[in-house]
């Protein structure tokens, strides 16, 4: 195979970037924009020895699984990749796709897998489920003012201002901004020349609240006018938060570290289930609260609390599981690396008045080690004693220091939350040869109409 080739293809599966996926002849090609069961025409792009990426040229019989997508610019936009798919279809790939990883990385037999993965948890209603929304602003080739997210692995803006996955409210927001840049002479950040003033802008909605949250992304230090854009935004039914995040770097990363109140309050609040959180323009919140409220419940069953038990809840972010088991536990103590989230969680523990929650600012691998170390230091003759354990680790999984630790430490469960089923199967493996096994999991289907799939756990530990 080489590069411009034309080739038919039979789509099997679905890549981890929600490419289809084919052979042709032995030869692996990774197809964007193919459906599982799609028969396609496709131009060979890159050509690798074992494998290569082609651009899908033609349907040449759609799979039974083809849908019309609800968004007009699904293909072009890098955020829907199977938005074609029907979603049972979708369910059906993401499930599977837990226990391929479960099965090949983890080790663990099909016939066990089948008796321990319960169905997976999709949603009645997958559009309109996302609370939160970062637009980049720009021009497009007519030199007109645009809002919208950028393509596949590129910052072209493709304009869209009404995403089907997020609140409706967001389109309000943005023709206010963009009408009001045009009146003024505001012009859109420039990344090549490090020019002009509005890099994005971020929306928070709290779907139990109807609180919104408008947050400017700019290269400067002040918004002209700012006074007449925030009176027009400040008529929209629900705003609490206008705010703007000073980032002058030359850097893809999106938001400043100075965040300056221009209207309202700095923040807004939200619930998942009975507990209440603070959520300002830097916190982490999970951007599906219906299925997070699910995704949590289950970390929570899996702990089997009582009401007595130390847990240990390591990546805690702004404390959103740390509060939920907080509710059930005897004490739980919450690690985290971003200091500012770990302020959020404070103040979210403080306004629940939750008091048997403690919040530790630092990286996993080192505060969970620290901490189990100097306390057999402190108290001779006594460990570190944790009962649960909860981990909700970054894409990458967790750090052999944490697995470590946690083995050392012994907790009868350790509850595995994870954003990526291949790094979990991973210590899975690990875990299953340390003391530990697997008893129940669930995959969450937290990102309808993308590849991405969040998954919970349950280790017991194996008496010996």
């Amino acid at each position: 195979m080489k590069k411009n080739d034309l080739v038919t293809v039979t789509i099997e599966d679905i890549g981890v970037n929600g490419e289809g996926i084919g052979k042709v002849d032995g030869y692996t090609l990774f197809i964007k924009d193919a459906v599982i069961g799609d028969v396609v025409e496709a131009k060979l792009m890159k050509a690798k020895k074992n494998y290569g990426y082609a651009r899908l040229m033609r349907i040449m019989k759609p799979s039974e699984y083809r849908v019309e997508p609800k968004c007009v610019v699904a293909r072009q936009c890098g955020g829907c990749q199977i938005q074609a798919m029907s979603y049972e279809r979708q369910l059906e790939f993401k499930n599977q796709k837990v226990k391929n990883n479960l099965t090949r990385i983890g080790g663990i037999p099909e016939e066990l897998i089948d008796q321990i993965m319960e169905p997976i948890c999709g949603m009645e209603e997958p559009y309109r489920y996302r609370n939160k929304a970062q637009f980049p602003i720009g021009r497009d080739k007519n030199g007109k003012l645009v809002a919208g997210f950028y393509a596949g692995r590129t910052h072209q803006i493709i304009p869209c201002s009404d995403c089907v996955l997020g609140v409706e409210v967001n389109q309000k927001i943005l023709d206010i901004i963009l009408v009001y840049m045009e009146k003024y002479g505001i012009e859109p950040y420039d990344e090549e020349q490090h020019k002009g003033l509005v890099r994005h802008v971020l929306i928070r909605y709290g779907f139990t609240t109807d609180e919104i949250m408008v947050c400017l992304v700019v290269n400067g230090r002040k918004i002209p006018h700012a006074e007449t854009l925030t009176k027009e935004l400040g008529k929209i039914s629900g705003m609490t938060s206008i705010t703007m995040s000073v980032n002058m770097e030359k850097t893809n990363v999106i938001m400043g570290k100075e965040i300056v109140t221009l209207w309202g309050q700095s923040y807004i609040t939200d619930y998942i289930g009975d507990v209440k959180y603070q959520i300002s323009p830097l916190s982490f919140y999970q951007v599906n609260p219906v299925q997070t409220r699910n995704l949590y419940g289950t970390a929570l069953e899996y702990a089997g609390l009582h009401g007595e038990e130390t847990v240990w809840d390591v990546y805690c972010g702004i404390g959103t599981i740390s509060l939920f088991l907080a509710q059930k536990a005897g004490w739980v103590y919450g690690v985290e690396i971003v200091p500012q989230a770990i302020e959020d969680a404070k103040r979210n523990a403080e306004i629940n008045g939750i008091h048997n929650a403690e919040f530790y600012v630092g990286k996993a691998e080192e505060v969970l080690p620290e901490f189990y170390e100097n306390y057999a230091k402190e108290n001779p003759g006594r460990q570190a004693r944790a009962d649960v354990i909860v981990v909700d680790p970054p894409r990458k999984g967790c750090e052999k220091a944490v697995l470590e630790t946690m083995a050392r430490m012994k907790p009868r469960r350790i509850v595995y939350v994870s954003c990526d089923s291949a790094t979990l199967a991973r210590d899975v493996k690990w875990l299953r040869e340390n003391g530990y096994e697997l008893e129940r999991g669930k995959a969450v289907d937290m990102f309808p109409m993308t590849g991405h799939v969040e998954t919970v756990v349950l280790m017991s530990r194996v008496e010996k």
